[in-house]
């Protein structure tokens, strides 16, 4: 059995509209530092109308993927919230506009903010089988906010899609097989009951987070007691984040399992180990089953010091409910695979837009959602598609043609 297994690399695909939470706190009348202090969030991202889940993903998996890649990708999963039709899965159509082999095992996976780390996890066993003949997995996870214009956590949406690349060649993660716990209660705390609404209780999200965190890490010590120190197993730490700020809750609350703390050396080893994970969160919003990989990347790519081989924890959760603590191990070329994804500089050539313009396109979002005819415009947004689209060979959404989606290259 081949046991070695992980990321060999990942690309991001961040959008190319930057929402800026200063102008949506001024608008909405709210105190920037409950937002940007709190709540570690500095912009979201906003995709333009000719964007959906499936644009997306197909753009971040078309980002890292050379055609040798393309040629030995056996399975295909796509986990998202966001689905765009209720029976086809939007796998099907990453497989043929990122131009996967015919001989590709393929499916969509729902399970809230928890449905990357369910494929990640399926992927990397049947790797780990022994029975792939060289194969690798391609895991894509994408998603974006339903419309949220006035509410209390409109702050913390976003969107965005992630390609991670699994294979038994783990130059940026190994996964440590085997050393995994889960936590899993029937919760209603947030959901998504029809095409057009996103709701919950934001209050039960968060009671029921940190109740998954520690049934998860509970689980996790049954099966790794030595892990009870642990800030002497774990060298760094990676959180789920709907927004920046529960991966600090969440490095508090492990932190003392191995005895008492206080805030002040809490929070100095959570910079130490885990804040650099925020980095590109912050500026992302929140990106659902996206966030546990672009924190992974952030970290990487933020710790100038990371070695090879040093142990890296994550906990995932998902709504409804289920959590998951895991790890893995930096790999050999960690670094270089983070750089090459160049996400920082994708971030910093977003366009920003204003709150009227971000209102608009939420709302015609809004108003399209269960419409079967429509073609989109693609002069809205600022006016951005001639320079972020036009001639770059992305996947673009051109609307519905008797409820069949219609997708173009720019």
């Amino acid at each position: 059995m081949t046991t070695q297994v992980g990321i060999e690399k990942i690309g991001v695909y961040p959008c190319s509209l930057a929402l800026p939470m200063a102008s949506l706190c001024e608008a909405r009348g709210r105190n920037p530092s409950d937002i940007v202090g709190a709540m570690m969030i500095d912009e979201r991202s906003l995709n333009p109308l000719w964007e959906d889940p499936v644009t997306m993903a197909v753009n971040a998996a078309n980002s890292i993927l050379t055609n040798e890649d393309r040629s030995r990708v056996e399975l295909l999963i796509v986990a998202s919230e966001s689905a765009v039709d209720y029976e086809k899965p939007m796998s099907t159509w990453v497989q043929r506009y990122v131009g996967l082999p015919s001989n590709c095992r393929n499916f969509e996976i729902k399970h809230a903010c928890y449905g990357g780390t369910a494929a990640l996890q399926m992927a990397a066993y049947w790797l780990a089988s022994g029975f792939t003949r060289g194969a690798k997995a391609l895991l894509v996870t994408t998603d974006q906010s339903r419309e949220h214009l006035g509410k209390p956590w409109e702050f913390v949406m976003g969107s965005g899609a992630t390609a991670v690349l699994l294979s038994n060649e783990p130059c940026m993660l190994e996964l440590v097989l085997g050393r995994d716990g889960y936590w899993t209660n029937e919760v209603s705390d947030l959901i998504r009951p029809t095409g057009k609404v996103e709701t919950g209780n934001s209050e039960t999200s968060l009671v029921s987070y940190m109740e998954g965190l520690e049934g998860a890490f509970e689980h996790f010590l049954s099966r790794v007691p030595e892990a009870k120190n642990y800030d002497e197993y774990f060298q760094r730490h990676i959180y789920h984040m709907p927004f920046g700020g529960m991966a600090w809750r969440a490095h508090r609350t492990l932190l003392r399992f191995g005895g008492e703390v206080s805030t002040k050396d809490a929070w100095a080893n959570f910079e130490r180990k885990g804040l650099a994970a925020l980095q590109y969160v912050r500026r992302m919003g929140s990106t659902y089953s996206s966030s546990i990989f672009i924190g992974m990347l952030g970290l990487i790519d933020g710790t100038a010091d990371l070695e090879p081989g040093e142990m890296i924890s994550f906990f995932s959760y998902g709504s409804g409910c289920c959590a998951e603590f895991y790890c893995g191990k930096a790999g050999a070329d960690a670094k270089n695979a983070a750089a090459a994804a160049g996400l920082r500089q994708k971030l910093d050539v977003r366009q920003v837009v204003s709150v009227p313009e971000y209102e608009t396109i939420e709302t015609q979002r809004t108003a399209w959602a269960d419409a079967g005819d429509y073609e989109v415009p693609l002069n809205g947004a600022g006016g951005c598609y001639p320079q972020f689209y036009e001639g770059r060979h992305l996947l673009t959404f051109r609307g519905m043609a008797e409820f069949y989606r219609q997708y173009a290259w720019s």
